[in-house]
């Protein structure tokens, strides 16, 4: 390829499609330009619509633009550069892992609804009181990270750590914007699960993503249910 991919991402404090497919790429360092397209409404005449609609049918980030090809939806750039750089290994390799990482990120991608809605991501925020009273009156959120800290934990203990499948694969960074929220929102994990967060926060492509999120100071109201100011 004599060209570089772009990759449009929206703000990074909120966007987590665009954290997955942005930590993929950097975490694997495959290079690829960044094209950031700040979250001014997601109404039909907005800015950001007008970007992203000429691109992609669905309007939405993240897109990943290959020369003439454009590549939408985060688990279809997951695959797309799977077969682009195979000796990446994105995936784990063994055929049944792989399997099982796969129906993970699956899960996550159209799952933990609850925990979507009532913990959106919020990097600069620290929300533990906010979290404290979600755990208490939402019944979906516990389900949801119940159903997180036994697949992780399952995982980490058949693979050994340090990540879900050993190295770091697709799976880790599509739960990473999952990491950032319990950590915003500090909902109760056993140790070895905050452990394995920690330790996924702290990936270079991760910490980078979070460092920019940090820097980026840009307060969005119509993304903070639970603020009114920083």
């Amino acid at each position: 390829m004599n060209h570089t991919m772009k990759l449009y991402i929206g703000n990074k404090n909120y966007s987590s499609w665009s954290m997955r497919s942005w930590v993929l790429l950097t975490q694997a360092g495959i290079p690829f330009d960044e094209v950031m397209v700040r979250f001014d409404a997601f109404t039909p005449e907005s800015q950001f619509k007008a970007t992203l609609r000429p691109l992609s049918p669905t309007g939405k980030v993240p897109v990943l633009v290959d020369g003439d090809l454009v590549v939408w939806d985060t688990l279809a750039i997951a695959e797309y550069l799977t077969e682009q750089f195979p000796g990446k290994a994105l995936w784990p390799r063994d055929k049944a892992a792989r399997a099982r990482a796969r129906s993970l990120c699956a899960e996550m991608h159209s799952g933990f609804t609850g925990l979507r809605s009532y913990c959106p991501m919020n990097i600069e925020a620290s929300l533990p009181e906010v979290g404290a009273l979600v755990w208490r009156d939402q019944p979906v959120v516990r389900a949801d990270v119940a159903r997180l800290v036994a697949m992780w934990q399952q995982c980490l203990d058949a693979h050994g750590g340090p990540l879900l499948f050993g190295d770091f694969s697709v799976v880790d960074a599509v739960f990473a914007p999952i990491c950032t929220r319990l950590l915003t929102y500090a909902l109760p994990l056993p140790d070895a699960v905050l452990a394995y967060v920690h330790r996924v926060c702290a990936l270079p492509g991760v910490k980078a993503w979070i460092d920019d999120a940090l820097a980026e100071q840009d307060f969005l109201d119509f993304e903070e249910p639970y603020r009114l100011s920083r």
